[in-house]
């Protein structure tokens, strides 16, 4: 645009009553930007492009819009100033001097990104995914290119890309996403991510995060309560996952028994063992693996049909230890196991525990949510009596990814097991009371903030609105679990009415099911479900997860922790698995 198209914009905006002073004032910038810029083309005619200061590439262009209204007696004309970003960079945008506007317009532009994909995410009748290959990612789509450059691209590519993101990603809030155990897309939970993301600080000191760090206590306490820590001085710490919250409770457990592996190693302890049910996560085996223990060291003990720990095979395996001269030291017990749902009978594995003076943790990741729930934390039964307990609100409770919380039930535990007294950070002569400095109790040293999203959902919802949402997947899995057993096509794993949210099951198309149970079917049907899930990912329409377990050939496992899914989104999955799997 040429300077005359500047001084018209300029007149107008004088003699508008509804512009603003500041706008007035950006449009003689501009004005004066233009005048620069046409006087320097003038001087130097070169179509060769040259390096621009910021202030220098900002050029901007006027979008007016109108707005209708039956309530109103005429047209209201809107004039607004929009950056045109491709000519705007990131060293345009604060801290930048003069670069507030221009923050503003970005953010906006990307916010205004967010808000299409939460209602695209929100539609039942959008797509969950569009899937490409990796191959085609690493190619390039459409101009949405994975590759690094080294000259800045400008901002409008920029806004591209997150677009691009997005839509190329899983909408893992989408009510037909039913492919893992945390799903779902909670708005308040959302908003407290994106004010963490803002605060950018550190859980490992007071000083630096000083609402987060209370706000982890808080949270705390008030879990351990749900435990039933409640007359205990319990301790704790956000973690980043379940995994490296089992991890945790295995260091914890190692250092209680022998303090001494702090300072001499593997090398001075005797032999020892964990205990874990075979429906457990692997997540405690990857901790012996890290630990130095050793994965042949821990012990797997035999589940009943449901998937629930048997505690007479536990005493047995108990027993084998000490007769090999080896110390069994540690049991991890599940509430909630990632592929059946079971939880194992804590109130008798906890026997066994004190009996023997093992150490007991309830891995109740998946499952610890029910503890908000009047009609169903009975199933937890027994995790009072725990040394410590995983429990991820992530997952049931829909708390945005990642949140997981490491609790124990002695305080000073964890401090006394990893504290390292970094003198540049845990100085002990600060001005405040320096045990809310939580980083010499963790394994990290850098620590993202993952309790304010909690902490603000739970403001929002309080604990009965936590425990209408569980009540409400609980209620679905059971409706899936009746819609099974009236439909022809499908069969259960085992026949049971879900304890959790989990409900297992395999389509038969019915050319199979002309066929005898016999080696032959069990094959054929082992391909039936991967099948349907790569159909059902070309399309897009849904997804749920599949796998084989034990003896069980490839099975469906449904899993529900998304408050948007309706029953009539039960109901779209079992359709949609008869139409991609009719003809196998």
């Amino acid at each position: 645009m040429n300077t005359s198209f500047y001084f018209v914009l300029l007149l107008f905006a004088l003699s508008n009553k509804r512009y603003n002073f500041a706008k007035i004032f950006l449009c003689c910038a501009v004005l004066q930007r233009s005048i620069d810029m046409d006087f320097r083309t003038g001087a130097n005619k070169t179509n060769e492009r040259v390096h621009l200061e910021p202030s220098q590439l900002r050029e901007k262009h006027i979008s007016s819009f109108q707005g209708e209204s039956e309530e109103k007696e005429k047209d209201t004309n809107s004039e607004i100033l929009v950056a045109n970003f491709s000519n705007i960079y990131a060293s345009d945008l604060l801290p930048t001097r003069n670069g507030e506007e221009l923050t503003d317009q970005f953010l906006l532009e990307v916010v205004e990104i967010l808000l299409n994909y939460i209602k695209k995410t929100y539609d039942g009748k959008s797509k969950v995914l569009d899937f490409h290959h990796p191959h085609q990612l690493l190619e390039g789509l459409e101009g949405f290119s994975l590759e690094l450059r080294d000259q800045p691209e400008p901002l409008e590519q920029i806004l591209v890309d997150c677009r691009d993101t997005l839509k190329y990603g899983v909408k893992t809030g989408h009510p037909r996403y039913f492919n893992q155990l945390s799903s779902g897309l909670d708005i308040v939970g959302l908003a407290g991510e994106w004010l963490s993301a803002a605060a950018n600080t550190n859980m490992f000191t007071y000083e630096i995060a000083p609402v987060f760090v209370v706000m982890e206590e808080i949270l705390l306490k008030k879990m351990h309560e749900m435990v039933g820590w409640g007359e205990t001085d319990a301790d704790g710490i956000f973690s980043p996952g379940g995994t490296i919250s089992n991890l945790y409770s295995v260091l914890v457990a190692r250092y209680k028994r022998f303090p001494e592996i702090k300072t001499k190693g593997m090398a001075a302890l005797p032999h020892i063992a964990l205990f874990v049910s075979e429906h457990s996560h692997y997540s405690v085996k990857k901790a012996a693996a890290v630990l130095g223990i050793g994965t042949d060291n821990v012990i797997a003990v035999k589940c009943d049909e449901r998937g629930k720990m048997i505690p007479s095979d536990l005493e047995a395996k108990i027993l084998k230890v000490k007769r090999q001269d080896h110390i069994p030291l540690y049991v991890s017990a599940t509430a909630g196991t990632t592929v059946y749902g079971a939880f194992d009978p804590l109130d008798n594995i906890a026997d066994i525990c004190e009996k023997y003076g093992l150490w007991i943790h309830v891995d109740a990741a998946w499952g610890g949510g029910l503890l908000m729930s009047r009609k169903h934390s009975f199933k937890l039964n027994g995790i009072e009596r725990a040394n410590s307990v995983t429990w991820n609100p992530h997952k049931l409770m829909g708390v945005p990814l990642q949140c997981s919380a490491f609790l124990v039930c002695e305080k000073g535990l964890l401090q006394a097991c990893n504290q390292m007294c970094a003198g540049y950070l845990f100085q002990p002569d600060k001005q405040y009371d320096t045990t809310y400095d939580t980083g010499d109790k963790t394994i990290q040293c850098g620590r993202h903030v993952d309790v304010f999203k909690l902490w603000l959902m739970w403001k929002a919802k309080g604990t009965r609105g936590f425990e209408i949402l569980i009540n409400k997947s609980l209620e679905l899995a059971e409706y899936l679990y009746k819609e099974l057993n009236s439909r022809e096509n499908f069969e259960l794993v085992f026949d049971a009415e879900p304890e959790l949210t989990n409900v297992c099951f395999w389509y038969i198309p019915p050319n199979l099911r002309r066929i005898p149970n016999g080696p032959e079917r069990e094959k054929l049907l082992h391909q039936v479900a991967p099948k349907i899930k790569a159909r059902m990912i070309e399309e897009g329409t849904t997804m749920v997860s599949y796998q084989p377990h034990g003896d069980k050939v490839n099975f469906f496992r449904m899993v529900f922790s998304n408050p948007a899914t309706r029953k009539s989104d039960v109901d779209f999955l079992l359709e949609e698995i008869e139409r991609l799997g009719k003809d196998l």
